[in-house]
C-alpha cells in the first residue's frame, strides 16, 4: 500500500513538473505553448494588436467568477493534455462549442460598447452589426491571423524555450538508436 502510494505520488510529481502544471494557474500566455502544438496561435497573437492589451485568458476563459474561470481552465486543459498525450490533436486547432460561447462573451465584454452609439462614431457600422452573429464571422483574422494549418503561418515559427522531452528520455532514446549525441 505504501509502495503504491509512493509510486503514485512520484509519477504524479514527475508529470506535474514535466507539464509545468503550475503555469496554468497564472495568466501568462507562455503557458499556452507548454506543448508545441499551440505555437502558431501564440506567435500570431504575439504579433497582433491584442498582445498589447489582452492575454490568452482574457479571451478564452469566462470572467463571471474566479470559480468559473478555474473550472473552465481545468476542464479545457485536461481535454488539451489528453489529446496531446494520446497524439489525437488535429493539425488545425478548432474552437469547441463551450469555447465559442466564452470567446463571444469576452469579445462583447471588451468591445460591446462598439455596438452602442454607432451614430456618434467615426466608423459607420452596418445596420444590425453583431446581431445574431459571432464576432469572428467578420473579424476572421483577429487576433490569430489566418491559422488554417501549421504551414499556413510561416512567420509564426518560433523556438520553444525548453525541450518538451526530458534530457534523461532523450539520452535513452538516442542510445537505443545507436547514436550518441
Amino acid at each position: 500500500m505504501v509502495a503504491v502510494l509512493g509510486l503514485t505520488l512520484g509519477i504524479g510529481g514527475v508529470v506535474f513538473y514535466q507539464s509545468r502544471a503550475w503555469s496554468y494557474m497564472e495568466d501568462d500566455p507562455k503557458a499556452c505553448i507548454n506543448c508545441h502544438i499551440m505555437i502558431p496561435q501564440y506567435s500570431t497573437w504575439q504579433h497582433s494588436s491584442h498582445s498589447r492589451v489582452a492575454t490568452c485568458n482574457d479571451c478564452h476563459v469566462p470572467h463571471t467568477s474566479l470559480a468559473a474561470k478555474y473550472y473552465f481552465k481545468a476542464k479545457d486543459g485536461l481535454r488539451h493534455s489528453t489529446l496531446f498525450t494520446l497524439r489525437l490533436e488535429q493539425e488545425v486547432i478548432r474552437i469547441t462549442e463551450p469555447s465559442v460561447a466564452v470567446v463571444q462573451q469576452n469579445c462583447l465584454r471588451c468591445h460591446g460598447m462598439l455596438n452602442e452609439g454607432v451614430s456618434t462614431s467615426k466608423v459607420v457600422l452596418p445596420e444590425g452589426h453583431g446581431e445574431g452573429h459571432l464576432c469572428w464571422e467578420c473579424h476572421r483574422e483577429v487576433p490569430h491571423g489566418r491559422v488554417t494549418s501549421l504551414s499556413s503561418v510561416p512567420n509564426a515559427r518560433m523556438q520553444l524555450e525548453a525541450p518538451t522531452i526530458p534530457d534523461w528520455m532523450r539520452t535513452k532514446t538516442t542510445e537505443n538508436d545507436g547514436v550518441k549525441k
